[in-house]
């Protein structure tokens, strides 16, 4: 077992509650093999309705919260400091402006399918979550290095949002969260290209 595979095997562990109420809250005439769990097949348009999602949706959103929220507690460090370069702080700004709205989206959602907004806090869950040292390098580094290691932490943050966001799409069932995932692969592919330009430019 990889340190990945085992650090995605916690993470399932931290929201098996949350797995288990989305179950029980949804419809049981479903047959689809998982019962009261509609796998997106007669999910309404809309989404986000009890019985539009499944447990990957509920992993999803409720690990995709934290993951959102230290991005941008990393911007916010970032921002802070004098002496980093501009396109750096326009890239925070920007990373912090999308992800803010996504969280309270997410937050919906769970509200939405009856699941706990259960958090797995300050675990360093995989999936590119920074540590609680790596958040404190960032924090003493001086301006023109905290935006190249800011740089640097968010590429391997923003790998481990498309990888959980590639499982959304193969295995989730609600329509707007899989549309979501998709929106993140995009957004923070680019991202990746973006600062991995601009890492080579400072």
């Amino acid at each position: 077992m990889t340190i990945r595979t085992l650090h995605r095997a916690l993470a399932i562990g931290t929201i098996a509650l949350a797995g288990v109420v989305l179950t029980a809250c949804a419809p049981t005439t479903d047959n689809s093999g998982m019962p009261g769990m509609s796998h997106g097949a007669t999910a309404p348009a809309t989404g986000s309705a009890q019985g539009s999602a499944n447990d990957a949706d509920a992993m999803f959103a409720t690990m995709m919260i934290d993951h959102h929220q230290q991005a941008i507690d990393m911007s916010d460090t970032l921002l802070a400091k004098t002496g980093v370069d501009a396109r750096v702080v326009d890239l925070a700004t920007r990373i912090k402006d999308a992800q803010t709205p996504e969280i309270t989206k997410m937050r919906g959602w769970l509200a939405d399918w009856g699941v706990p907004s259960a958090s797995a806090g300050s675990m360093s869950h995989g999936d590119g979550m920074m540590s609680e040292a790596d958040m404190a390098a960032l924090e003493a580094a001086p301006g023109a290095e905290a935006g190249k290691l800011f740089l640097q932490q968010m590429i391997v943050h923003h790998e481990g949002a498309v990888d959980m966001a590639r499982t959304e799409k193969a295995d989730g069932a609600d329509p707007l969260a899989v549309a979501l995932a998709s929106t993140i692969i995009d957004a923070q592919t680019a991202e990746i290209a973006e600062m991995k330009s601009l890492l080579a430019a400072l």
